[in-house]
């Protein structure tokens, strides 16, 4: 007798990470099935046409995860699946947008899922939610707890930096530009992972029972790498002198300080203030594995998979451009730093 094939049903799929992860469940054969806006992609630009073309492979869906009635009716459809990926998270990192989307979002999945006698969660976290000081944080970190409460089977994946957070800058280095770092650019550090790594990595999630009820840091191949130590390996790979633009961490505080006054006033600029708060955060805050006893960041703690290198991932972009890298919401941030959070969206 032929084993049945697995079926997965993948939220948050026509996202930077989502779409990546739908690809390598089709690969290893999986039957998935996605939801999507009718509208998807950076700025909802995408069309169904566009997203469909974009998830081959995959049995894609149209409706809305936020309204947990169209979730059961135009995505479970009252059939049977084996597990369910979430790569949902907030575009903007918006404290309203992130409770609706990393939290609210994340509940009608788990609920619906669970009452459908889905077995295995597997979640796209972010390995920020160690030191929770901004609102997608805790967003994320309040679902985690209740993933973990609900006596669901479940893998909750937190990466490091993605290449895409630290590419802003290739195309200024390329005409010449400095490189721009917060301080003397060696305040934080990270270990980024490669998009396709990191899908293989949460799909090894379906099929390693080390990675059930697990929480699971991962970065990628190599050592941590500072943002000054990007900028000399992307300079030298465009044949220049490493030269930098310093930025004081004060700026950002000055920013902060305004923009929060003038949020009493102005509504529309609360939002603001919070994107500058991530600023800062991934300014000062390294994407490592957090130790709470001694307040550090350990690189050596930090798991690594994958094969494909930074320095791999700027050869080529170098070279080949940019396409598919883009930003949206996050660009203001992306030149000195990332916002690992912001990678995978609805």
């Amino acid at each position: 007798m032929t084993p049945r094939t697995l079926r997965v049903f993948v939220v948050g799929a026509t996202g930077y990470i989502g779409k990546h992860v739908v690809r390598e469940l089709v690969r290893r054969g999986y039957e998935v099935v996605c939801l999507a806006r009718e509208r998807s992609g950076i700025g909802t630009a995408a069309t169904q046409a566009e997203t469909l073309q974009v998830l081959a492979g995959a049995h894609v869906r149209f409706g809305d995860v936020t309204d947990l009635a169209s979730l059961v009716r135009d995505g479970l459809c009252g059939e049977q699946f084996d597990a369910v990926v979430s790569c949902l998270a907030t575009r903007t990192g918006a404290a309203n947008d992130a409770w609706l989307v990393e939290h609210r979002a994340n509940l009608n999945v788990l609920q619906a899922c669970k009452e459908a006698g889905v077995r295995h969660f597997i979640l796209l976290s972010a390995i920020c939610v160690q030191k929770p000081l901004l609102a997608f944080q805790h967003a994320k970190l309040a679902f985690e707890k209740a993933l973990v409460a609900s006596g669901m089977t479940y893998s909750i994946v937190r990466p490091t930096a993605f290449f895409k957070s630290l590419s802003g800058q290739v195309e200024a280095v390329k005409r010449g530009k400095p490189f721009t770092v917060f301080g003397n650019g060696e305040l934080t550090a990270c270990k980024p992972i490669s998009e396709p790594d990191l899908a293989r990595f949460i799909v090894d999630c379906l099929e390693d029972p080390q990675k059930h009820d697990a929480i699971l840091p991962i970065g990628g191949p190599g050592p941590a790498i500072t943002p000054k130590q990007q900028g000399a390996m992307l300079c030298e790979l465009c044949g220049l002198t490493p030269r930098y633009r310093h930025v004081p961490v004060r700026l950002l505080d000055t920013i902060i300080v305004l923009l929060n006054a003038l949020g009493r006033l102005l509504p529309i600029l609360r939002d603001k203030a919070e994107l500058a708060r991530i600023g800062r955060y991934y300014a000062t805050e390294s994407m490592l594995v957090f130790q709470e006893a001694t307040g550090t960041y350990n690189a050596d703690l930090t798991p690594s998979y994958g094969t494909e290198s930074l320095r791999d991932f700027y050869a080529r972009v170098v070279t080949e451009g940019l396409a598919g890298q883009e930003l949206g919401a996050h660009a203001l941030f992306s030149r000195p730093k990332g916002n690992s959070a912001a990678r995978a969206s609805q």
